[in-house]
């Protein structure tokens, strides 16, 4: 009878080998696919301690903008960072100060508006007196003059305002006297109820 055994053990050595080399080249692939990723990372830009940062997210292949704002500072200085896959970061930094800012109580609740002026105004703003909107409001908004959006979008996020509710200052805003303002804050009930909870 023939002996079955060496050509058995020849073939799972044979077996064996493939698995090892198909590891082996699984392992590889993984390595190589890491060290792409790790290559084409962005590296990080870092504001400075005088700016506060706001990022817009682009879509994949896209580009970013970074508004910066320093409240201390008296100069507009763009800079442009480039990043992996050609795209281009903006940043501009905005003079708190040079922004006029009023804010608006749109509830029944008394003191609102000089309690969000004082909150904003510790940002550098350039605040008004506080006054009254024209009507109630159940939800605040942010309104700003043309080429104030990165303004008001980050008084907005001071206050808590979500990023929906920053809009164009039209006559539909309600608050009357507010012309020549930069950013108009109505504060609702939305942010009475979370000033009375703090």
């Amino acid at each position: 009878m023939p002996d079955d055994g060496p050509q058995h053990s020849g073939g799972m050595t044979g077996s064996l080998k493939a698995a090892r080399a198909s590891v082996v080249l699984v392992i590889f692939v993984v390595a190589v696919a890491i060290l792409v990723a790790v290559g084409t990372r962005s590296s990080p830009t870092k504001p400075s301690s005088a700016q506060t940062t706001s990022t817009t997210a682009a879509p994949a292949g896209g580009s970013t903008t970074t508004t910066a704002a320093a409240a201390a500072s008296s100069t507009t200085t763009p800079t442009t960072a480039r990043h992996g896959h050609g795209a281009t970061t903006t940043t501009t930094a905005v003079p708190h100060a040079t922004v006029s800012v009023v804010v608006a109580n749109a509830t029944t609740t008394s003191g609102l508006a000089a309690h969000y002026s004082t909150v904003i105004g510790a940002g550098g703003w350039k605040m008004g007196t506080p006054i009254d909107a024209s009507t109630s409001q159940a939800t605040s908004t942010v309104y700003y003059a043309a080429g104030q959006q990165a303004a008001a979008q980050e008084i907005a996020n001071t206050i808590g305002v979500k990023p929906t509710q920053v809009q164009p200052l039209t006559t539909a805003a309600p608050v009357n006297g507010v012309t020549g303002n930069d950013v108009v804050v109505v504060v609702g009930q939305d942010l009475a109820s979370a000033a009375n909870g703090s």
